[in-house]
């Protein structure tokens, strides 16, 4: 797409009108309902939605589904982020009425971050044409990674900072308690971060991680930056309602890991593929429409299988609690 700069100033400014109004409605400290993110999670994903449409209509059809293959995909690996998130909560003991304010204030230091790593991404893709077989091997590489992960059955129970959270810790100190929402307080005449302040870099931080692979899972179903921006604020923005609508079936994706394996394996293919045909070599070249099936299909899939894995595995702790045989009562385990 041949984006102006008119255009791009008008997309931020609404981008960051968005914000303002969920700020603006989110300020007060409160527990977030499961009808309230359930509201707002349709309403992000409307807006994405809307947004598509309008790539569709103005940008073509090869506009709208790259944008809908990069935000789907970004969505499906912004949930993995969630486990993580979940985590940093417990670790720092974050009260439930804080929690929707540290993923807002993590959310948008995130969203800045990627769109450095969005800029640095186009710039080198678009001077070195060869980066692209760094990213497809890399992304290849992280999928079979995620399943040796997945297939040891070890779940991380505790989170453990980075080392730029832990030097900033060092360097400005933190104060022993929340403070409500304050960021800075003034400690033995000391100014030293409030403990809110650092989880919200945590979960900023953190999230850059997750943005080494989104990143160039991205940039292998688009090349466009003005899509591949668009795609990860719209799935980002829509993150925090998320963490309260599913927090509680996150455990239930047991799945999860092997589905999100396939498309970043697959689309580390599709850039080998595209690396290869640039090079000048006659290969087949995985289209748009194919890359958004492929993905669809895997998502719905992994989420049924994961949700009959958990059902049965509850049927067969409820069987066995009884004192029953989970073998006799047809219950697999």
């Amino acid at each position: 797409m041949d984006v102006s700069l008119t255009l791009w100033v008008l997309t931020i400014v609404g981008l960051s009108a968005l914000i303002a109004v969920d700020f603006f409605i989110g300020r007060k400290p409160h527990d977030v309902s499961i009808k309230e993110a359930g509201i707002w999670t349709v309403v992000w994903i409307v807006l994405a939605a809307l947004f598509g449409l309008g790539l569709l209509i103005w940008g073509g059809g090869q506009a709208g589904g790259e944008f809908f293959a990069g935000f789907i995909t970004e969505k499906s690996l912004s949930v993995d982020n969630l486990f993580v998130f979940v985590l940093i909560m417990a670790k720092f003991a974050v009260p439930s009425q804080y929690q929707q304010r540290v993923l807002l204030v993590g959310v948008l230091i995130a969203l800045v971050l990627r769109a450095i790593f969005i800029a640095a991404g186009a710039a080198i893709l678009a001077s070195f044409s060869w980066v692209f077989y760094l990213f497809g091997a890399f992304l290849i590489w992280t999928a079979w990674k995620l399943i040796q992960e997945a297939r040891t059955d070890e779940e991380d129970e505790e989170y453990e900072e980075n080392k730029l959270l832990k030097a900033a810790e060092r360097r400005f100190g933190v104060a022993d308690r929340y403070h409500g929402t304050k960021l800075w307080i003034e400690q033995n005449g000391k100014r030293v971060m409030t403990p809110m302040l650092v989880v919200m870099l945590a979960i900023g931080t953190t999230d850059v991680l997750f943005a080494l692979d989104s990143i160039p899972a991205i940039f292998g179903l688009t090349q466009d930056p003005y899509i591949v921006f668009t795609a990860n604020a719209f799935a980002l923005m829509g993150l925090r309602q998320l963490y309260f609508l599913i927090g509680g079936l996150l455990k239930k994706l047991v799945h999860l890991s092997y589905g999100l394996s396939i498309i970043l394996g697959f689309i580390g293919v599709k850039l080998v593929l595209h690396a290869l045909h640039e090079s000048g070599v006659h290969v087949p070249e995985i289209s748009i429409p194919v890359s958004l099936g492929v993905i669809c299909a895997v998502l719905i899939v992994t989420t049924i299988t994961s949700l009959r894995a958990s059902r049965k595995q509850a049927e067969a702790e409820a069987a066995a609690g009884r004192g029953e045989d989970p073998v006799k009562n047809n219950i697999d385990v």
